[in-house]
């Protein structure tokens, strides 16, 4: 062990550091402990306290008008923008990490700036584009636009995990007569696997948990998301059901940890290029 760690003065920040973890997760941890007794109360407040257990909050709530529907709808909208913005993002990778050209850094540095650029900022052209083009409460216009807005992060990603993958492992392939789309999908994206989970978990958080696009985008009850119905809970229509927004909340989280659960599972956890290659 260090010396710098058992030395009194090593230890005393130790604690110290300790003491500020500790902190830290316990005010994380309340909230989830209010969402969570919240859930099972039906008189609950804004104060955590023990609930006299009833299930009456997840019975209003499961709904296909409170739940199911707007569940749905999230569904569609994240799968389909993750979905279309790994595919575009791999193949937007692959040749800024295989080959050396100068318009490399500039286009890196543009897809940067573009991350930059303020959602709200671009919201009422965006919003004339939906109106002209008659994209209004179409969820193929949505998720074109929620996977053009995630594109400029999921290429940076996709980039360095690409960066990862041996290049003589294809080069092994291209000897064998492969072509470079065949190498690319047979090859390169099986071995960056995990990487692909991660961006695909990362662009389906962003579009599960967008307010602000369906909410402008979105004017059909019936095609809301539930990023946006969550909304009716906090006292749109009334005061705020705490007991039916905590219980909506908890069954809103479900997708994305299940979701985390199964990629995790899927992409083996880490890259196999142990042997891919033999001298």
């Amino acid at each position: 062990m260090s010396l710098a760690l058992t030395s009194p003065r090593g230890r005393g920040l130790r604690i110290v550091s300790n003491l500020v973890l500790v902190l830290i997760g316990v005010a994380f941890l309340l909230p989830m402990v209010w969402l969570v007794l919240a859930s099972f109360d039906t008189r609950a407040t804004l104060t955590a306290k023990a609930p006299e257990f009833t299930l009456d909050n997840f019975a209003k709530v499961l709904t296909p008008e409170n739940a199911w529907i707007p569940l749905g709808n999230s569904l569609i909208i994240s799968a389909g923008t993750a979905l279309l913005t790994v595919v575009v993002a791999v193949l937007a990778a692959y040749p800024l990490s295989r080959y050396t050209l100068r318009i490399n850094r500039p286009f890196l540095y543009g897809v940067l700036f573009g991350t930059c650029l303020p959602i709200t900022a671009m919201m009422v052209p965006v919003y004339g584009l939906f109106v002209a083009l008659d994209l209004l409460n179409s969820f193929p216009g949505i998720i074109l636009f929620l996977a053009a807005t995630s594109l400029p992060m999921a290429i940076w990603m996709a980039k360095n995990f690409m960066d990862s993958v041996p290049i003589s492992i294809e080069e092994a392939a291209w000897t064998d007569g492969s072509s470079m789309l065949s190498t690319l999908l047979r090859v390169v994206v099986p071995l960056m696997r995990p990487g692909i989970g991660v961006v695909f978990i990362f662009v389906f958080i962003q579009a599960w948990g967008n307010f602000f696009v369906p909410f402008i985008l979105v004017t059909d009850p019936t095609q809301m998301p539930a990023a946006v119905t969550i909304y009716n809970f906090f006292g749109a229509y009334g005061a705020v059901a705490y007991g039916q927004l905590a219980a909506f909340s908890l069954l809103y989280s479900v997708p994305v940890l299940a979701l985390y659960v199964l990629v995790q599972r899927f992409s083996g956890g880490s890259f196999a290029l142990a042997g891919a290659v033999k001298g």
